[in-house]
């Protein structure tokens, strides 16, 4: 499993990100299944961002911020999830080739 939504993650982001919850909620684990885009945050290097463009999402793109563990725990889990009209920051990791 890639990442886990846990209920006090999934309160944080009905409080920080109320447009994406609980509305967009099915869009959180397909971003993790199929991103278009991976991330490495320069700030953080233990977390990634997911991104991928969803029609029906309000502006446009679906983030979601997973960390993990260094080993040997390699625990991964989300830390948040929000809707952006781009990335900007990070280092591109993975893109889908269109």
């Amino acid at each position: 499993m890639l990442g886990k939504l846990t209920d006090g993650r999934q309160r944080h982001i009905l409080l920080k990100h109320p447009d994406l919850l609980p509305e967009y909620i099915d869009y959180v684990a397909e971003t993790l299944a199929e991103p278009d885009e991976v991330r490495r945050d320069s700030r953080f290097p233990a977390t990634r961002d997911f991104a991928r463009w969803c029609e029906s999402v309000k502006g446009g793109k679906l983030v979601v911020v997973v960390v993990s563990d260094l080993p040997p725990m390699e625990r991964y889990g989300v830390v948040t999830a929000y809707i952006a009209r781009k990335l900007t920051q990070g280092v591109t990791e993975w893109k889908r080739a269109c």
